[in-house]
Protein backbone atom coordinates (compact mmCIF):
# COMPACT_ATOMS: atom_id res chain seq x y z
CA UNK A 1 0.00 0.00 0.00
CA UNK A 2 1.48 3.26 -1.31
CA UNK A 3 -0.59 5.58 0.64
CA UNK A 4 -4.15 5.46 2.17
CA UNK A 5 -7.27 8.26 2.73
CA UNK A 6 -8.36 8.99 5.82
CA UNK A 7 -12.14 8.28 5.39
CA UNK A 8 -14.27 11.69 4.87
CA UNK A 9 -10.87 13.74 4.87
CA UNK A 10 -8.18 14.83 2.07
CA UNK A 11 -5.30 13.74 3.95
CA UNK A 12 -3.58 10.40 3.24
CA UNK A 13 -0.68 8.21 5.12
CA UNK A 14 2.11 6.50 3.36
CA UNK A 15 5.52 5.30 3.77
CA UNK A 16 8.51 6.48 2.79
CA UNK A 17 7.80 4.70 -0.93
CA UNK A 18 4.74 6.78 -1.65
CA UNK A 19 6.96 9.76 -2.28
CA UNK A 20 7.86 7.79 -5.50
CA UNK A 21 4.66 7.77 -6.51
CA UNK A 22 3.74 10.20 -8.64
CA UNK A 23 0.67 9.21 -10.17
CA UNK A 24 -1.12 8.36 -6.89
CA UNK A 25 0.22 12.04 -5.67
CA UNK A 26 -1.36 13.72 -8.46
CA UNK A 27 -4.61 11.99 -8.13
CA UNK A 28 -4.97 12.76 -4.59
CA UNK A 29 -4.11 16.63 -5.55
CA UNK A 30 -1.28 16.26 -2.63
CA UNK A 31 0.23 19.79 -2.27
CA UNK A 32 1.34 19.35 1.54
CA UNK A 33 3.54 16.89 2.88
CA UNK A 34 4.61 16.66 6.52
CA UNK A 35 7.80 14.02 6.83
CA UNK A 36 8.37 12.34 10.49
CA UNK A 37 11.37 10.77 10.70
CA UNK A 38 15.01 11.16 11.35
CA UNK A 39 16.36 10.42 8.34
CA UNK A 40 15.82 13.16 4.92
CA UNK A 41 14.11 11.73 1.62
CA UNK A 42 16.00 13.58 -1.62
CA UNK A 43 15.35 17.05 -1.76
CA UNK A 44 13.65 16.85 -5.24
CA UNK A 45 10.85 14.53 -4.18
CA UNK A 46 9.50 17.99 -2.06
CA UNK A 47 10.11 20.24 -5.00
CA UNK A 48 6.42 20.63 -6.34
CA UNK A 49 5.09 20.48 -2.67
CA UNK A 50 4.72 22.59 0.56
CA UNK A 51 7.06 20.61 3.12
CA UNK A 52 7.56 20.46 7.33
CA UNK A 53 9.88 17.85 8.57
CA UNK A 54 9.35 16.53 12.04
CA UNK A 55 12.84 14.36 13.05
CA UNK A 56 11.64 11.89 15.45
CA UNK A 57 12.45 8.50 15.73
CA UNK A 58 9.89 5.53 16.05
CA UNK A 59 10.55 4.74 19.57
CA UNK A 60 8.34 5.04 22.94
CA UNK A 61 10.16 7.88 24.79
CA UNK A 62 10.82 10.05 21.48
CA UNK A 63 8.84 13.57 22.68
CA UNK A 64 6.34 13.35 19.84
CA UNK A 65 3.84 15.91 21.45
CA UNK A 66 5.30 18.39 21.74
CA UNK A 67 5.20 18.85 17.20
CA UNK A 68 1.36 18.66 17.75
CA UNK A 69 0.51 22.25 17.60
CA UNK A 70 3.01 22.65 14.53
CA UNK A 71 1.58 19.43 12.48
CA UNK A 72 -1.55 20.91 13.27
CA UNK A 73 -1.57 24.25 11.55
CA UNK A 74 0.39 22.94 9.19
CA UNK A 75 -2.31 20.13 8.17
CA UNK A 76 -5.08 23.15 8.50
CA UNK A 77 -3.28 25.44 6.29
CA UNK A 78 -3.39 22.74 3.59
CA UNK A 79 -7.02 22.20 3.68
CA UNK A 80 -7.91 25.44 3.73
CA UNK A 81 -6.08 26.17 0.95
CA UNK A 82 -8.14 23.50 -1.30
CA UNK A 83 -5.43 20.93 -1.37
CA UNK A 84 -4.64 17.39 0.36
CA UNK A 85 -1.74 16.87 2.45
CA UNK A 86 0.40 13.51 3.03
CA UNK A 87 1.33 12.56 6.06
CA UNK A 88 4.38 9.77 5.57
CA UNK A 89 7.15 8.15 8.07
CA UNK A 90 9.04 5.12 7.05
CA UNK A 91 6.40 2.69 6.79
CA UNK A 92 3.29 4.74 7.15
CA UNK A 93 2.85 2.73 10.80
CA UNK A 94 3.47 4.75 13.91
CA UNK A 95 4.70 7.89 13.59
CA UNK A 96 2.27 9.11 11.17
CA UNK A 97 -0.51 7.52 12.28
CA UNK A 98 0.02 9.45 15.75
CA UNK A 99 0.34 12.96 14.03
CA UNK A 100 -2.84 12.36 12.04
CA UNK A 101 -4.67 11.19 15.20
CA UNK A 102 -3.45 14.07 16.72
CA UNK A 103 -5.09 16.77 13.84
CA UNK A 104 -8.39 14.63 14.61
CA UNK A 105 -8.53 14.80 18.66
CA UNK A 106 -7.32 18.89 17.47
CA UNK A 107 -10.40 19.12 15.59
CA UNK A 108 -12.97 17.48 17.15
CA UNK A 109 -11.43 16.98 20.94
CA UNK A 110 -15.12 16.26 22.66
CA UNK A 111 -16.33 13.77 20.07
CA UNK A 112 -13.13 11.74 19.76
CA UNK A 113 -10.52 10.08 21.65
CA UNK A 114 -6.89 8.75 20.76
CA UNK A 115 -8.42 4.81 20.07
CA UNK A 116 -12.10 6.47 18.43
CA UNK A 117 -9.25 8.51 16.40
CA UNK A 118 -7.41 5.34 15.25
CA UNK A 119 -10.38 3.41 14.57
CA UNK A 120 -11.39 6.22 11.72
CA UNK A 121 -7.98 5.74 10.21
CA UNK A 122 -7.30 2.09 10.17
CA UNK A 123 -10.79 1.90 8.11
CA UNK A 124 -8.30 3.73 5.12
CA UNK A 125 -4.89 2.10 5.84
CA UNK A 126 -5.41 -1.17 8.51
CA UNK A 127 -1.70 -1.56 9.46
CA UNK A 128 -1.54 1.31 11.62
CA UNK A 129 -0.60 1.17 14.91
CA UNK A 130 1.34 4.10 16.70
CA UNK A 131 3.92 2.70 19.47
CA UNK A 132 2.44 2.52 22.96
CA UNK A 133 4.37 6.13 24.24
CA UNK A 134 2.78 7.76 21.21
CA UNK A 135 -0.79 6.42 22.47
CA UNK A 136 0.22 7.93 25.94
CA UNK A 137 1.31 10.83 24.99
CA UNK A 138 -2.05 10.86 22.32
CA UNK A 139 -4.05 10.11 25.64
CA UNK A 140 -2.45 13.10 27.53
CA UNK A 141 -3.23 15.32 24.64
CA UNK A 142 -6.33 14.90 24.68
CA UNK A 143 -6.59 15.12 28.78
CA UNK A 144 -5.38 18.89 28.00
CA UNK A 145 -7.80 19.56 25.61
CA UNK A 146 -5.81 19.21 22.84
CA UNK A 147 -4.49 23.27 23.34
CA UNK A 148 -3.00 25.53 20.54
CA UNK A 149 -0.03 25.31 22.79
CA UNK A 150 1.12 22.78 24.22
CA UNK A 151 4.55 23.25 25.52
CA UNK A 152 3.15 25.98 27.41
CA UNK A 153 0.27 23.50 29.08
CA UNK A 154 0.76 22.87 32.81
CA UNK A 155 0.32 19.11 32.24
CA UNK A 156 3.05 18.86 29.61
CA UNK A 157 5.41 20.81 31.62
CA UNK A 158 4.44 18.01 34.63
CA UNK A 159 5.12 15.35 32.19
CA UNK A 160 8.23 16.45 30.86
CA UNK A 161 10.07 17.24 34.23
CA UNK A 162 8.45 12.86 35.17
CA UNK A 163 10.50 12.12 32.00
CA UNK A 164 13.64 14.02 33.62
CA UNK A 165 13.53 12.01 36.49
CA UNK A 166 12.95 8.66 35.20
CA UNK A 167 15.93 9.76 32.98
CA UNK A 168 17.84 10.30 36.47
CA UNK A 169 16.64 7.22 38.41
CA UNK A 170 17.18 5.13 35.43
CA UNK A 171 21.06 6.57 35.61
CA UNK A 172 20.53 5.33 39.62
CA UNK A 173 20.22 8.57 40.74
CA UNK A 174 18.03 10.96 42.37
CA UNK A 175 17.01 13.77 40.05
CA UNK A 176 18.28 17.23 39.92
CA UNK A 177 16.38 20.11 41.84
CA UNK A 178 16.16 22.38 38.78
CA UNK A 179 13.77 19.63 36.43
CA UNK A 180 11.51 18.74 39.38
CA UNK A 181 7.96 20.73 39.67
CA UNK A 182 7.66 21.99 43.23
CA UNK A 183 3.66 22.56 42.47
CA UNK A 184 2.60 25.11 45.22
CA UNK A 185 4.92 27.47 43.71
CA UNK A 186 3.10 27.33 40.59
CA UNK A 187 0.54 30.58 39.75
CA UNK A 188 -3.12 29.32 40.34
CA UNK A 189 -3.37 29.39 36.28
CA UNK A 190 -0.80 27.03 36.03
CA UNK A 191 -2.36 24.43 38.85
CA UNK A 192 -5.40 24.67 36.99
CA UNK A 193 -7.82 23.81 39.89
CA UNK A 194 -10.41 24.80 41.72
CA UNK A 195 -10.84 26.18 45.05
CA UNK A 196 -9.76 23.64 47.32
CA UNK A 197 -11.95 21.32 49.16
CA UNK A 198 -9.47 18.77 50.94
CA UNK A 199 -6.38 19.63 52.88
CA UNK A 200 -4.16 16.83 54.48
CA UNK A 201 -2.99 18.11 57.71
CA UNK A 202 0.18 16.50 59.97
CA UNK A 203 -2.00 14.35 62.86
CA UNK A 204 0.19 15.63 65.29
CA UNK A 205 0.64 19.30 64.82
CA UNK A 206 -2.41 20.42 62.83
CA UNK A 207 0.11 21.67 59.84
CA UNK A 208 -1.52 21.76 56.77
CA UNK A 209 0.64 19.59 54.22
CA UNK A 210 -1.49 19.80 50.82
CA UNK A 211 -4.92 20.60 49.52
CA UNK A 212 -7.24 19.03 46.34
CA UNK A 213 -4.76 20.17 43.69
CA UNK A 214 -1.93 18.57 44.97
CA UNK A 215 -2.93 15.20 45.60
CA UNK A 216 -2.06 12.68 43.15
CA UNK A 217 -5.30 10.35 42.27
CA UNK A 218 -4.30 6.77 40.78
CA UNK A 219 -6.40 3.88 39.78
CA UNK A 220 -6.62 0.56 42.01
CA UNK A 221 -4.70 -1.88 40.59
CA UNK A 222 -7.52 -4.45 40.42
CA UNK A 223 -8.77 -5.66 37.38
CA UNK A 224 -12.37 -6.62 39.21
CA UNK A 225 -12.74 -3.20 40.14
CA UNK A 226 -15.75 -1.37 38.58
CA UNK A 227 -14.33 2.37 38.83
CA UNK A 228 -11.52 4.61 39.62
CA UNK A 229 -10.78 4.81 43.11
CA UNK A 230 -8.53 7.88 44.77
CA UNK A 231 -5.66 7.56 46.60
CA UNK A 232 -7.88 8.76 49.39
CA UNK A 233 -9.88 6.00 49.13
CA UNK A 234 -9.97 3.68 52.67
CA UNK A 235 -7.69 0.93 50.93
CA UNK A 236 -5.02 3.15 50.61
CA UNK A 237 -2.21 3.15 53.08
CA UNK A 238 -0.69 6.65 51.81
CA UNK A 239 -1.84 9.53 50.24
CA UNK A 240 -0.05 10.30 47.41
CA UNK A 241 1.40 14.07 46.57
CA UNK A 242 2.82 15.89 43.79
CA UNK A 243 6.44 17.60 44.94
CA UNK A 244 5.96 20.46 47.01
CA UNK A 245 8.10 23.11 48.78
CA UNK A 246 8.20 21.31 52.55
CA UNK A 247 9.40 18.32 51.25
CA UNK A 248 12.70 20.05 49.46
CA UNK A 249 14.87 19.21 52.80
CA UNK A 250 14.13 16.06 52.61
CA UNK A 251 14.51 15.57 48.91
CA UNK A 252 18.10 17.70 48.52
CA UNK A 253 19.54 17.70 51.90
CA UNK A 254 21.80 19.67 50.29
CA UNK A 255 19.53 22.37 49.38
CA UNK A 256 19.72 26.11 50.62
CA UNK A 257 16.74 29.01 50.57
CA UNK A 258 16.17 30.70 47.34
CA UNK A 259 17.78 34.13 47.51
CA UNK A 260 16.16 37.49 46.74
CA UNK A 261 18.23 37.19 43.08
CA UNK A 262 15.70 34.67 42.46
CA UNK A 263 12.69 35.56 41.64
CA UNK A 264 11.20 32.18 40.93
CA UNK A 265 11.61 31.15 44.57
CA UNK A 266 13.44 28.10 43.52
CA UNK A 267 16.65 26.99 45.63
CA UNK A 268 20.27 27.31 45.00
CA UNK A 269 22.01 23.46 45.83
CA UNK A 270 25.02 23.40 47.20
CA UNK A 271 28.15 20.96 46.18
CA UNK A 272 26.22 17.97 47.69
CA UNK A 273 23.57 17.82 45.10
CA UNK A 274 24.78 14.78 43.51
CA UNK A 275 23.95 12.68 47.13
CA UNK A 276 20.59 13.21 46.61
CA UNK A 277 18.64 10.44 48.09
CA UNK A 278 17.09 8.27 45.78
CA UNK A 279 14.12 7.42 48.77
CA UNK A 280 14.27 8.32 52.40
CA UNK A 281 11.78 9.42 54.83
CA UNK A 282 9.43 12.60 54.93
CA UNK A 283 8.91 15.06 58.02
CA UNK A 284 6.78 17.75 59.21
CA UNK A 285 8.02 20.85 57.68
CA UNK A 286 6.47 22.47 61.47
CA UNK A 287 10.04 22.57 63.35
CA UNK A 288 8.34 22.09 66.17
CA UNK A 289 6.82 18.64 65.58
CA UNK A 290 9.09 17.68 62.66
CA UNK A 291 7.44 13.96 62.96
CA UNK A 292 7.63 11.58 60.34
CA UNK A 293 4.82 11.60 58.24
CA UNK A 294 5.83 9.43 55.46
CA UNK A 295 7.97 8.47 52.78
CA UNK A 296 9.30 9.36 49.37
CA UNK A 297 10.78 7.35 46.66
CA UNK A 298 12.08 9.04 43.10
CA UNK A 299 11.78 5.07 41.58
CA UNK A 300 8.27 4.70 42.68
CA UNK A 301 6.58 2.86 45.30
CA UNK A 302 3.65 0.48 45.17
CA UNK A 303 0.43 1.60 47.06
CA UNK A 304 -1.54 -0.66 49.78
CA UNK A 305 -4.13 -1.05 46.78
CA UNK A 306 -1.39 -2.51 44.33
CA UNK A 307 -0.90 0.36 42.37
CA UNK A 308 2.61 1.76 41.10
CA UNK A 309 2.92 5.67 41.92
CA UNK A 310 5.98 7.30 39.99
CA UNK A 311 7.54 9.30 41.78
CA UNK A 312 5.69 8.36 44.66
CA UNK A 313 5.46 11.61 47.46
CA UNK A 314 3.75 9.61 49.86
CA UNK A 315 2.42 10.42 53.14
CA UNK A 316 1.31 7.58 55.71
CA UNK A 317 -2.65 7.82 56.13
CA UNK A 318 -2.09 6.96 59.77
CA UNK A 319 0.07 10.29 60.18
CA UNK A 320 -2.46 12.49 58.74
CA UNK A 321 -5.67 13.64 58.88
CA UNK A 322 -8.28 14.25 55.99
CA UNK A 323 -10.41 17.12 56.33
CA UNK A 324 -13.30 17.94 53.78
CA UNK A 325 -14.44 21.41 53.46
CA UNK A 326 -17.83 21.30 52.23
CA UNK A 327 -19.84 23.82 49.96
CA UNK A 328 -22.05 24.69 53.38
CA UNK A 329 -19.17 25.30 55.06
CA UNK A 330 -17.92 28.23 52.97
CA UNK A 331 -21.11 29.37 53.11
CA UNK A 332 -21.81 29.30 56.85
CA UNK A 333 -18.52 31.03 56.70
CA UNK A 334 -19.08 33.95 54.66
CA UNK A 335 -22.40 34.52 55.68
CA UNK A 336 -21.00 34.37 59.46
CA UNK A 337 -18.38 37.26 58.04
CA UNK A 338 -21.64 39.62 56.57
CA UNK A 339 -23.30 39.47 59.71
CA UNK A 340 -20.74 40.58 61.79
CA UNK A 341 -20.15 43.51 59.30
CA UNK A 342 -23.85 44.56 60.41
CA UNK A 343 -25.26 43.42 57.21
CA UNK A 344 -29.05 42.08 57.40
CA UNK A 345 -29.45 38.59 55.77
CA UNK A 346 -32.13 36.97 54.57
CA UNK A 347 -33.84 34.21 56.84
CA UNK A 348 -32.99 31.71 54.67
CA UNK A 349 -29.45 32.73 55.39
CA UNK A 350 -29.93 33.05 58.79
CA UNK A 351 -29.90 29.65 59.87
CA UNK A 352 -26.92 28.98 57.50
CA UNK A 353 -24.53 31.60 59.23
CA UNK A 354 -25.06 29.88 62.59
CA UNK A 355 -23.54 26.80 64.10
CA UNK A 356 -25.79 23.55 64.70
CA UNK A 357 -26.05 24.13 68.21
CA UNK A 358 -27.02 28.13 68.14
CA UNK A 359 -29.61 27.40 64.66
CA UNK A 360 -32.87 28.89 66.29
CA UNK A 361 -36.24 26.04 67.19
CA UNK A 362 -39.02 26.04 65.55
CA UNK A 363 -40.92 27.78 68.48
CA UNK A 364 -38.49 31.02 68.25
CA UNK A 365 -40.19 32.69 65.63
Amino acid sequence: MALNRIPGEDIYIGGLFSLKNKAALSRANITHVVSVLRMRPEESLFESFRHLVIEVDDVEDENLLEHFATTNAFIQSALDAGGSVLVHCAMGKSRSAAVCIAYLLHRQPKALTPQTALDIIRKGRPMCEPNSGFMQQLSLYHQMGCPDDVTAHPMYQRWLSHREIEGSVACGRAPEINVVRFEDELSPTEIGSDEPSTEIRCRKCRRILATTPFIVEHEREDPKALKKKPTTGPECAHIFLHPLTWMRPCLFPGSTPGTSADPTGLSEVSAQEGDAPLSGRLTCPNPKCESNIGKFAWQGMQCSCGKWVVPAMGVARAKVDVVEKTASNAARSVNARLGTMGIRLPPHMRAAALAPEEAPGKGNL
